[in-house]
């Protein structure tokens, strides 16, 4: 009994001023904040004796540090006969082990000091990141080094690393989501090593000799761009960074011509039979670049078409209105060395496939028919600038950000304008570029699924060509 008769005046004193007084209860769409200060945390950039670019970034809350390596590499510049010759060596960089550390004691070693290092190689880039205690960092920092200047490519875990990509191309079609995205992609990009896929058969020509001297055509140190962040000494930190990669001397690395693709603006219909209930829809063609002068209006018109959620045309109509799915959107990415795409998806029952696909259309062709609302522009500016911040969530991500941004070539003061740019979209803005970029006549449409139980004939939507997924 006492003890409820203390908590009652300490519940009561949680009880809100207005409550007490029995003022109006605040109505949160009326009120009014000041605006959103942020400010991008400064990293400083340093070269060392070898070339090798380091963003570094001190932070002390937590007793860790993490390292990014970014390599001028990629799988658009592998032999087109093994294709997933990158990939494997991204994935055998770290797998294999190194000269000095068998894989067995590597695993081990890190394990037991709670440390991570992963590889990996994508289209344009490799990453090979470190994560480590501060007080592991040294022999962490020593394994590190090893993976990125010696690695053994182990021919054991070279033929794991070949049975595992192989198994996982042997099951890429069991997603239909997947298969939509890919032949997209493949359709888009058709003729341009952005469109190329690995085959079982690409994947098997790879040899352990094809990694090696993968490895030593790009992983030079004046091709690397190192973020460093974390809990550490500057000067230390350099000291330490000058030692272990000391031994890695320049070397020019003559990086093979990759055209542009070349964008056809033929609309298509593709079929990819697959014996489902629900039909996966995309459409889509060639988008722009990073360095397109109207990437911020794009931006903007893509949040109100697609890209911002329930606030978007294609979910207010496509789900909200007409229930004919659970997501929708649209993105209209900015490639960074090539042009991106615009894409437009969603998944629908196999019976209003047709409806769906027909709604689409309507609206990415009513973004260039008049201009979008005010209460649109506003919303979708208002969220992409409010949202900027999450870019920002820790050092590592900040750090990491000033790395791929010179890595990428993106012009100085990127990130301190981007809000500014885009808070001046106008409606007019929007109308022009979406006259401009968006083109409905153009669209290239992927469905997946069992064209027997469609509402209409994909025919309705123009001359149909069948697909088998490789």
């Amino acid at each position: 009994m006492k003890r409820h008769l203390i908590l009652i005046p300490l519940i009561l004193s949680l009880v809100p001023a207005w409550r007490a007084v029995g003022a109006t209860v605040p109505d949160p769409r009326t009120m009014t904040f000041p605006p959103l200060a942020f400010r991008i945390p400064a990293v400083e950039r340093v070269v060392l004796d070898n070339g090798m670019v380091v963003h570094l970034l001190e932070d002390h809350e937590l007793p860790l540090v993490t390292m990014q390596a970014y390599i001028r590499t990629g799988s658009i510049y592998e032999p087109e006969d093994k294709v997933g010759l990158a990939g494997l060596a991204g994935a055998a960089l770290r797998g294999g082990g190194t000269t000095a550390t068998p894989p067995e004691t590597l695993d081990s070693e890190l394990e037991f000091m709670a440390s991570s290092i992963e590889s990996s190689i994508g289209a344009d880039s490799g990453t090979v990141t470190l994560t480590s205690l501060t007080k592991n960092l040294d022999r962490t920092l020593a394994l590190f080094t090893q993976v990125m200047m010696s690695p053994a490519f182990r021919e054991d875990r070279v033929t794991q690393a070949k049975n595992r990509a192989i198994e996982a191309i042997r099951r890429r079609n069991d997603d239909p989501q997947e298969v939509g995205d890919r032949e997209l992609s493949r359709a888009i990009y058709a003729g341009h090593p952005l469109g190329r896929i690995p085959t079982v058969e690409s994947v098997s020509a790879v040899t352990r000799d094809d990694l090696v001297a993968f490895h030593r055509r790009f992983f030079h140190p004046n091709n690397v761009i190192l973020a460093v962040s974390g809990d550490f000494d500057r000067k230390g930190m350099l000291e330490k960074l000058q030692a272990a990669f000391g031994g890695w001397k320049k070397e020019e690395v003559p990086l093979p011509h990759i055209p542009q693709p070349v964008p056809g603006w033929k609309p298509a219909v593709l079929l990819v039979k697959k014996a489902i209930d629900q039909s996966v829809i995309r459409m889509g063609h060639l988008g722009i670049d990073k360095n397109n002068p109207d990437l911020h209006a794009i931006t903007v018109m893509n949040a109100i078409l697609g890209g911002n959620g329930f606030s978007s045309r294609l979910m207010a109509v496509i789900r909200t209105r007409e229930g004919l799915a659970y997501n929708v959107d649209s993105s209209f990415q900015a490639g960074r060395r090539f042009p991106g795409t615009f894409e437009a998806e969603t998944e629908t029952k196999a019976g209003s496939t047709a409806r769906a696909i027909g709604l689409m259309r309507e609206i990415i062709d009513g973004m260039t028919r008049r201009p979008v609302s005010d209460a649109e522009l506003t919303l979708a500016r208002d969220s992409i600038i409010n949202s900027f911040i999450f870019a920002f969530t820790n050092s590592a991500s900040v750090a990491n950000q000033r790395a791929r941004l010179e890595y990428y070539g993106y012009p100085a003061g990127y990130l301190e304008e981007f809000r500014d740019r885009i808070g001046r979209v106008t409606k007019e803005d929007v109308l022009r570029v979406a006259r401009k970029y968006l083109r409905p006549d153009a669209l290239i449409l992927v469905v997946v699924g069992d064209e027997t139980k469609f509402d209409k004939p994909l025919s309705t939507f123009g001359e149909v060509r069948e697909v088998v997924p490789e």
